[in-house]
């Protein structure tokens, strides 16, 4: 089930905010779409856009700079088990 049937509303209103109309079945229960928080009027929004570019540019430093001797663990996201 689509997030746009679930909350019966047309999927050109969720294109038009420019966001993934993600499968509320299988997707995370929480999806945050950085590039709403890009586009977003709201400070708090956009800082935390920033801060999430900001932590993959260090990712892309630590792996450049460390090569191989990384721990991979650090550039992995994996799912959350449960968190509802």
């Amino acid at each position: 089930m689509l997030f746009s049937d679930y909350f019966n509303i047309s999927n050109d209103v969720v294109e038009s905010y420019g966001a993934l109309d993600i499968c509320v079945n299988s997707d995370l229960p929480l999806f945050i779409d950085p590039f709403l928080l890009f586009a977003s009027e709201k400070d708090e929004y956009q800082k935390l856009h920033t801060k999430i570019v900001d932590h993959l540019i260090s990712l892309k430093n630590i792996a450049i700079k460390e090569n191989d001797k990384a721990n991979p663990q650090i550039f992995q996201f994996p799912e959350i088990k449960q968190n509802w």
